[in-house]
């Protein structure tokens, strides 16, 4: 009898390398800091998950980040402003994630268990094609290479349309949505995931919502630990997600309990 999970579609960064979801949050701050501007951590991991684009419009827009730039530039920021900030914005990302494109603990081995049970493997991400050139690469050689990769601008819409999603499930002849799962670390892309009709898993201790490497969240005393996970799951469960596990190596537990609630149904 066939597995019950049909595919699992992945996010990239803060789901299966990046831990904290590190390099955006570095790529934007640095690019505004050469316009003269400070941008604070929180205001770049605040729209985390769309498409690059998408993100800097919505940093951009901003009251207090407009606020500096008109104190900085003597005017608000225009079409060509965010295009400039964008162009420079590609490099400095593509950087940021190939330094930043060591696989999550854990990933390789449920990559590996989920091929042993007959899942397909997808991925999104708010990358570019461009972007994710050396993150494929350093991926691929640590053991990790998904069936499809679906990049920002490949799709119509970004996050949260579920248009990814469902390019990545047609591309795998994965079907009902009902019988597929998608896993990440940000709001927009639970979003996503539920709005194209997937069962969805969030991701609280390796993303966006604690936005910390690994040494720096394992070096927390348990406290301060266990109030990081519990905001950014709270996050996670009103975007709509199912399950809220701390990282992709927790994942199997969930999908045998996924195919066993589809078995049911």
């Amino acid at each position: 009898m066939s597995f019950p999970v049909k595919a699992v579609v992945f996010d990239w960064a803060g789901t299966m390398v990046d831990f904290g979801c590190m390099a955006p949050v570095e790529a934007l701050i640095e690019v505004f800091a050469k316009e003269g501007v400070t941008l604070s951590d929180a205001e770049a991991r605040r729209d985390m998950g769309k498409a690059k684009h998408d993100h800097l419009s919505a940093i951009m827009a901003d009251p207090a980040v407009a606020s500096r730039w008109q104190a900085q530039k003597g005017a608000a920021a225009g079409h060509a402003d965010i295009e400039r900030i964008y162009h420079n914005l590609v490099p400095a990302m593509t950087t940021a994630a190939a330094r930043a494109s060591v696989l999550i603990p854990g990933a390789v081995e449920t990559a590996a268990a989920l091929a042993g049970l007959g899942v397909r493997i997808g991925s999104g991400t708010g990358y570019t094609r461009e972007m994710m050139a050396g993150i494929l690469a350093e991926a691929a050689a640590q053991g990790y290479a998904p069936e499809i990769v679906v990049c920002a601008g490949e799709t119509p819409s970004g996050r949260p349309a579920p248009l990814m999603t469902w390019k990545a499930l047609i591309a795998l002849d994965a079907w009902p949505a009902r019988a597929c799962i998608k896993v990440d670390d940000a709001a927009v892309g639970i979003e996503e995931g539920r709005l194209a009709g997937c069962w969805t898993v969030g991701l609280s201790a390796s993303g966006n919502g604690v936005g910390m490497s690994r040494d720096a969240f394992l070096a927390l005393a348990p406290d301060e630990r266990r109030l990081k996970l519990a905001a950014a799951e709270t996050v996670l469960r009103d975007a709509g997600a199912d399950y809220v596990i701390e990282d992709v190596s927790q994942l199997m537990a969930v999908v045998h309990d996924i195919a066993r609630r589809i078995g049911e149904a």
